[in-house]
C-alpha cells in the first residue's frame, strides 16, 4: 500500500480537503491533483495541507492539448501549459502529465508535430521550475480530439524529436496501452531512457458502455495489470501506482465506500 496513489478525479465528488481527509485512511500514501480541484484554493496552501496530511503530490493533472488550427490557439494553449507548470511547482508536485490533443480533421501527423513544438516550448520553464513533463499516450479511440499520441512508440518519437530532454518523459496508463503488442518492449526502452515517469491503473470493462466515463475498478475488467506492472517494475519504475478512475457508476456511489474498494482492489492485484 506504500505505493498506492489515487488521483482526485476518481472521487470527483469529493471536495479537495475531503480528499486529503479520507486518502490516508485508506492507507494512501500519494495523490494526483487535478487542476479543477485547485479552482478558487492558493496552491501553496494546498501543498502545506497535503504535507499535513500524510500525502505526498504525485503529479498535477492535467496539461496538453496543443494542436490547434491557428497559431494563436496554440499560443493560449502554451500559455495554460506554463501556468500547469507553475501551479506544480507551487504545489510541489514533480510533474505534470500532458494529455496532449488532437483536432478533428488535421492530420494526425501534423498534430504531433504541434505537440512537439508545444512541448519544446515549455522546456525552458520546467527546467527552471524543476518540473518533469509526461506525456500521456491515449487510446486510439480518442485520437480524433483528445490526443494524437496513441502509443508509446510515438512519446518516444516525440522525446527523440526534442533531443531527448530529461524534463520529458511519458506516463504508462493501463487502459490506453494494454493493447499494444509492443508494450513490453516500450516499457523497457522507457526504462533505459529514464523516460518511465507514472504509471496509472484502472480496469477495461466488457462492454464498455461509455468511451470516456465508464473504466473499470483494477480487477473487473480483462487488463492484465499485474503483467503490466510488473513489466514497469522490472523497468526500474519505483514511484506511486495512481488510481485513476472515470467513471459515472463509480462516482454515483457512496465515495467512502468506494475508496475501501479501491483499497480492496489494490491489495488484492499486488498481494
Amino acid at each position: 500500500m506504500s505505493r498506492l496513489c489515487v488521483h482526485t478525479i476518481t472521487t470527483k465528488p469529493l471536495t479537495l480537503e475531503q480528499c486529503l481527509d479520507a486518502f490516508p485512511k485508506r492507507g494512501v500514501t500519494g495523490i494526483t491533483i487535478w487542476r479543477q480541484a485547485l479552482e478558487g484554493r492558493d496552491p501553496a496552501t494546498v501543498r502545506r495541507r497535503t504535507a499535513d496530511a500524510g500525502l505526498e503530490v504525485v503529479s498535477l493533472c492535467r496539461g496538453g492539448f496543443f494542436p490547434a488550427h491557428s497559431p494563436a490557439d496554440r499560443q493560449k494553449a502554451i500559455d495554460d501549459n506554463l501556468l500547469a507548470i507553475s501551479q506544480a511547482h507551487a504545489l510541489g508536485a514533480p510533474l505534470v502529465v500532458l494529455v496532449c490533443g488532437a483536432v478533428p480533421g488535421q492530420s494526425l501527423t501534423e498534430s504531433r508535430k504541434q505537440i512537439t513544438d508545444g512541448i519544446a516550448a515549455l522546456l525552458p520553464a520546467a527546467r527552471a521550475a524543476g518540473v518533469k513533463l509526461a506525456i500521456e499516450p491515449l487510446h486510439p479511440m480518442y485520437a480524433d480530439d483528445r490526443s494524437a499520441v496513441n502509443t508509446m512508440r510515438q512519446a518516444h518519437e516525440i522525446c527523440d524529436a526534442l533531443g531527448s530532454p530529461e524534463e520529458v518523459g511519458i506516463a504508462v496508463d493501463v487502459y490506453h496501452v494494454w493493447w499494444d503488442p509492443e508494450l513490453p518492449e516500450q516499457i523497457a526502452r522507457a526504462g533505459r531512457t529514464g523516460r518511465l515517469h507514472a504509471f496509472h491503473l484502472c480496469d477495461w470493462k466488457t462492454p464498455t458502455v461509455d468511451l470516456l466515463n465508464d473504466r473499470g475498478l483494477m480487477g473487473e475488467g480483462c487488463i492484465p495489470i499485474r503483467e503490466i506492472s510488473d513489466q514497469v517494475d522490472a523497468a526500474g519504475f519505483t514511484g506511486h501506482r495512481e488510481v485513476e478512475i472515470f467513471s459515472d457508476k463509480w462516482w454515483g456511489i457512496d465515495q467512502e465506500e468506494f475508496l475501501d474498494r479501491i483499497a480492496r482492489s489494490y491489495d488484492l492485484v499486488y498481494s
